[in-house]
C-alpha cells in the first residue's frame, strides 16, 4: 500500500467535521477501514453517529472526553482528555484501519491537555500506509508544516447566536 498522507481542516469556520465526514465517506466507498474520534463532541445524539451504527465492522466511530470544553469542572476535561489522547494513540498505532479522523484534537492542544510534540511525533511514529485526518481551530504551526494537505475553513456568515439544528450542525 502506498504512503499514507496526514490532513488537517482547521480555521474558524463551520464546516470541519462535516469535510472529515465527506472523506470518511469516500474512504468508505473504497472499502477502506476507518476510525473516527471525537474528542469533545460529548454524547449528543447526532447524525453521525447514528449512522455509524449502521455501518458496522468498516467504521469504528466514538466519542471521547467530556463534551464541550467550556461545559463544566476543567480536572474532569483534563483527566478525560488524556483518557482520550492515549485511546487515540493506541488506535492510530494499531495498525487496523486506512484512515484514522483525530476530531476536534487542536483543542487538546490549544488547552495544553496534551504536549504538540506528542502530536508531532505520532504524526512521525504511525504507520507509514495509515491516512490521517485531523480537525479543529487554530492549528499550531508546527502542525500545519507536518501535514501533507492543508484545508483552512473561514468563517463567512455564521448565525453563533442561533440553537444548533438537527441534520445541519449535529
Amino acid at each position: 500500500m502506498p504512503k499514507g498522507v496526514v490532513i488537517l481542516v482547521t480555521g474558524d469556520g463551520k464546516g470541519k467535521t462535516t469535510s472529515a465526514l465527506g472523506q470518511v465517506f469516500r474512504a468508505l466507498g473504497h472499502g477502506w477501514k476507518v476510525c473516527f474520534l471525537q474528542f469533545i463532541k460529548g454524547e449528543r445524539p447526532t447524525g453521525e453517529k447514528r449512522l455509524a451504527r449502521r455501518l458496522g465492522k468498516q467504521l469504528f466511530f466514538k466519542p471521547l472526553g467530556k463534551g464541550f470544553t467550556w461545559e463544566g469542572e476543567l480536572a474532569g476535561h483534563i483527566e478525560a482528555g488524556l483518557e482520550a489522547w492515549q485511546f487515540a494513540k493506541e488506535r492510530v498505532m494499531s495498525d487496523q484501519y486506512d484512515l484514522v479522523v483525530l476530531d476536534e484534537l487542536t483543542f487538546l492542544v490549544r488547552y495544553k491537555i496534551i504536549p504538540e510534540r506528542e502530536v508531532l511525533e505520532l504524526i512521525k511514529e504511525r504507520p507509514q500506509r495509515l491516512n490521517l485526518l485531523i480537525t479543529g481551530r487554530r492549528a499550531a504551526k508546527s502542525l500545519v508544516d507536518a501535514c501533507d494537505i492543508v484545508s483552512e475553513i473561514r468563517a463567512v456568515k455564521y448565525p453563533q447566536d442561533q440553537p444548533a439544528r438537527k441534520g445541519i450542525e449535529y
